[in-house]
């Protein structure tokens, strides 16, 4: 992961001191993008963290993916542990000047990363039965909650890249939806915490898609408008993240 932290000029704050503690890799990316009222996500994010809106706007993203190489730094990544699907549903907020994402749910095959991601960076994962698959140059993407007493949530879809890649440029929607380097969550007790990533600016296609089932949001009690979404695709990220801190 040397050659992502050589490349920083991107980033809008500068790279943490401490050293990063865990990689992945992403692959298959799907954005998927609704226009929200604030209003309706705000009973939903603490208090402490600001809902970033674009032009007066907030977002509201479900996003399916596929995970590969996730290892901490001092650990060789284990093939039965260190590649599966993860399905997340988010928004954007900010605190104390800094951009980042909120999420509501991130369903992931993997139930040991479930609960470590639960324990150690606070974050709301959920246990899920899911499959990822290239048909015909379509990505297939098949995702049923099965985590004790969660709520319900559904996703089957197919979605695919339909045009030419770029970086997405500062000022842009589509940079303000995904060039974001760190990510909030709550523990118990509504303690915030705030966790720094690192990776690359991000690679972009426009996409297409097509949802046979999606109850991702409905789930967290956000109703997906009716409109159609807003659709990005991107190929592959490399990442690092760094330990969680509490904010005051």
């Amino acid at each position: 992961m040397s050659s992502i932290l050589n490349r920083i000029a991107h980033r809008p704050w500068s790279l943490p001191s401490g050293p990063w503690i865990m990689e992945q890799s992403w692959y298959d990316l799907l954005f998927a993008h609704w226009k929200v009222d604030a209003a309706v996500l705000r009973p939903h994010i603490p208090a402490e963290l600001e809902i970033d809106s674009f032009e007066g706007q907030a977002w509201l993203g479900v996003v399916p993916f596929r995970m590969s190489g996730v290892r901490l730094r001092w650990t060789p990544a284990l093939p039965c542990l260190s590649a599966f699907p993860e399905l997340n549903v988010r928004t954007y907020v900010s605190a104390q000047g800094r951009p980042g994402v909120w999420f509501f749910s991130l369903d992931a095959a993997n139930p040991v990363a479930v609960a470590a991601a639960r324990l150690s960076f606070h974050l709301p994962y959920f246990r899920a039965r899911m499959t990822c698959t290239d048909v015909d140059g379509w990505i297939q993407y098949q995702s049923e909650r099965t985590h004790p007493g969660a709520p319900r949530a559904v996703l089957e879809a197919r979605y695919r890249g339909a045009g030419e890649a770029f970086e997405p440029q500062r000022g842009t929607l589509e940079h303000f939806l995904t060039e974001r380097y760190c990510l909030y969550s709550a523990a118990s007790g509504g303690r915030v915490y705030s966790g720094e990533i690192h990776h690359s600016p991000w690679l972009l296609q426009p996409a297409e898609a097509r949802f046979a089932r999606n109850s991702m949001a409905e789930a967290a009690g956000l109703p997906i408008p009716v409109e159609l979404p807003l659709l990005y695709f991107a190929q592959r990220q490399d990442m690092v993240a760094w330990v969680p801190h509490r904010i005051a």
